[in-house]
């Protein structure tokens, strides 16, 4: 047991990270705690979805167990697995199972990624039973009241192959994120991103200008975290137009043409 506590210790986040709240999302998530309801948040990619778990987490005092969900995330990955230790098997929690045992929030970030089968696993946890299957060990552990699961995925990437089953969603109290309002994303750029009034405000104009493409060819317009890193290069002195194009224009698409487009909505604003 000092172990497993040491080791949900380093998942304590300590210092309160920045979050500029836009509605009523955290009274939802607070309360979602209190019944011992599931999360799940959706949105497109930066929009704050992974800060908003950081912060609940600082303001409940629990631990926050990330797992950034994939293709190839099985079972096991999520529950733990026999492993040889000096020739003999012993058993690791995975984080799901660790999180279980703690008390911890368990956030799996883009839940949709992950293999079907992967999902399954979730379902006692999400509903009135709050318990978790460990079938290799035939141990059934009882989520305490502390224990808190969200998942969330960008519904800008959704195909029939990858999407919540209505059996799964169903179980969750649901938050929908999207980009703060141009003034809220102006504090949020200005104070993460470290930067004045002066290049922040045409910063949000640009992403606004970018998310305006979405339909003509890109993916996604630039979200709030690359206007924050278009910052961070901006404060190590790297010219605004070149920042624009290293953090903003080339992490979106490779088409010439669109990076074209782009370079020129850059020239516009600075």
């Amino acid at each position: 047991m000092p172990g497993r506590q040491m080791r949900i210790d380093e998942y304590r986040i300590e210092e309160e990270p920045y979050y500029l709240i836009t509605g009523d999302e955290l009274a939802i998530a607070e309360a979602a705690f209190h019944d011992g309801s599931p999360l799940l948040l959706k949105g497109p990619t930066g929009c704050g979805k992974t800060r908003f778990m950081q912060y609940l987490a600082w303001r409940l005092q629990r631990p926050l167990v990330t797992v950034s969900c994939h293709d190839d995330l099985s079972t096991s990955d999520l529950v733990g697995r026999y492993l040889i230790r000096a020739g003999e098997a012993v058993w690791t929690d995975g984080p799901l199972t660790m999180a279980v045992r703690a008390g911890a929030i368990c956030y799996l970030d883009e839940i949709v990624e992950a293999r079907k089968d992967t999902t399954v696993v979730i379902h006692p946890l999400a509903d009135d039973r709050r318990q978790l299957p460990i079938e290799k060990r035939g141990e059934l552990l009882t989520a305490p009241p502390e224990f808190m699961l969200a998942v969330s995925y960008n519904p800008g990437y959704q195909s029939v192959l990858k999407d919540l089953k209505a059996s799964t969603r169903q179980r969750f109290i649901a938050l929908s994120f999207d980009y703060p309002t141009p003034d809220k994303e102006i504090e949020i750029v200005c104070k993460e991103g470290r930067l004045g009034l002066e290049i922040a405000k045409p910063l949000v104009k640009l992403a606004g200008m970018t998310r305006g493409l979405k339909d003509s060819g890109l993916a996604e317009g630039a979200s709030t975290r690359l206007l924050i890193q278009t910052g961070k290069l901006i404060g190590r002195g790297i010219p605004v137009k070149t920042a624009c194009r290293a953090a903003i224009s080339e992490a979106l698409t490779d088409d010439r043409e669109l990076l074209a487009a782009l370079d020129e909505m850059v020239s516009s604003l600075f």
